[in-house]
């Protein structure tokens, strides 16, 4: 409740006072949270996290749900209607909440190392940043959930998931299976 609450509050400074349209943007945060998790930290599997993601990537993802270019019927469905100023304006305050925290598993040293290079050799660090933090409008990984990292990157793979550009399917093409289960097994717990 409280932080339904704080959604309102804000809501209300953004829009200037405008009741109705606080009330909307609060419950639409609301539900986006409700999934993705209150400080976007997701509890839920196969639902990424949001905090620490660049503006400008949620920003491109929210456009590509709202217009059916990515298809996950929740989103799709919760997106209906949203105007440009208010995807500008969830993915600008999305971007302001925290990363999720690294993970207190340790992790198997030899998938560690496995991941490690994987990263180096095909040179994901040089996109996504050295710390896989993402930048503009490439997303940041490093801590993300390990099964939505693996189903992202199998659909990247086989093309299912599509990016505004080739440079996902380019980089995975030659990676097999085994080494996409290592990479995801690495960027979810990176340190």
């Amino acid at each position: 409740m409280k932080f339904r609450a704080s959604l309102f509050v804000f809501a209300a400074l953004v829009f200037g006072g405008g009741l109705s349209q606080a009330e909307t943007y609060a419950e639409r945060a609301a539900v986006c949270l409700g999934c993705h998790g209150e400080k976007g930290h997701s509890e839920t599997a196969g639902v990424p996290s949001l905090g620490g993601q660049p503006a400008a990537y949620l920003l491109i993802q929210l456009y590509l749900f709202r217009e059916n270019m990515r298809s996950t019927a929740a989103m799709n469905d919760v997106l209906k209607g949203v105007s440009d100023d208010e995807l500008r304006l969830f993915s600008e305050n999305l971007a302001k909440l925290p990363p999720p925290p690294p993970t207190t598993d340790t992790g198997n040293a030899a998938r560690l190392a496995a991941g490690r290079a994987l990263i180096s050799q095909h040179r994901c660090n040089s996109c996504h940043n050295l710390d896989l933090s993402g930048k503009e409008n490439v997303p940041r990984i490093a801590d993300q959930r390990e099964e939505y990292l693996l189903k992202t990157l199998r659909d990247f793979k086989s093309n299912k998931r599509y990016g505004y550009d080739t440079a996902m399917y380019d980089v995975l093409a030659p990676i097999g299976d085994a080494q996409i289960v290592d990479l995801a097994y690495y960027i979810a717990r990176f340190r």
